[in-house]
């Protein structure tokens, strides 16, 4: 995994696939602010808000550079590919998506109760221009499945298998995962300052031997009860090394 340079806004990123990048992270003379909102906002008006926030601090649309996204329930493949050609048109509109190449990160899952009744913002990531101590970054969610191979239901780790080992081997494909997306940033488990983990399985069985012990809770980790935004997927994380987070 090799990154590109955004210039326009400030960071650089790992390809991924067309809806979202597997992590970015901030260029030199660049920081990144974390802005949580205290309720899920829905999409059309998450856009809006995360423009007059960004326009506020005088900074371009193109800033924009990581979201984390709820949605009401898992999206069929086909569903999923008609969500995510609705969201990438505003990143054209704001010159950022080029109608190939996405550099924005992101994560897209499903509370299992109390989720918005329709896909809404959790929190977004921008760029700021300051010089920080070491670059910012956020590694976008994954799931158990290779991305970009043409369909997720072929090539789910264990699909349909819920079993407590069937469920530790998902979690480490995907600890394998962020490793990959850390290092192609490079960054690694130290910097992280948040781990989040998206299941509705049980992680105690594993918590200790395959996340604590490999190093990456260095903030502990926060496990949300949620579900990965595609049928039959059942376990994503996402981490990130962000100095400033804000919740508005």
């Amino acid at each position: 995994m090799t990154t590109v340079d955004f210039q326009p806004g400030g960071y650089r990123f790992v390809p991924g696939v067309f809806q979202y990048s597997a992590g970015v992270a901030a260029l030199s003379g660049f920081g990144m602010r974390r802005v949580q909102f205290r309720r899920p906002v829905p999409l059309d008006e998450g856009f809006a808000r995360i423009e007059g926030i960004i326009k506020a601090e005088e900074r371009p649309l193109t800033a924009f550079c990581a979201c984390e996204l709820r949605s009401p329930g898992q999206f069929s493949e086909e569903g999923f590919r008609h969500f995510n050609e609705r969201y990438v048109d505003t990143l054209a509109r704001w010159g950022i998506f080029d109608g190939s190449t996405n550099p924005v990160a992101r994560s897209n899952v499903c509370p299992e109760v109390g989720g918005p009744a329709e896909p809404s913002f959790h929190a977004f990531t921008f760029t700021v221009a300051r010089e920080e101590p070491r670059p910012s970054f956020v590694v976008a969610g994954s799931g158990e499945c290779p991305e970009g191979l043409g369909n997720y239901r072929d090539h789910i780790v264990r699909r349909g298998d819920l079993s407590a080992e069937a469920i530790a081997e998902k979690a480490r494909f995907v600890l394998g995962e962020m490793e990959r997306r850390l290092g192609a940033l490079g960054a690694g488990w130290t910097d992280v300052t948040a781990t989040q983990v998206y299941t509705v399985h049980d992680i105690h069985p594993f918590l200790a031997g395959e996340i604590v012990a490999r190093g990456a809770a260095p903030g502990g980790v926060t496990w949300h009860f949620d579900r990965p935004p595609v049928v039959d997927l059942e376990y994503e994380m996402d981490c990130r090394g962000v100095l400033e987070e804000l919740v508005v």
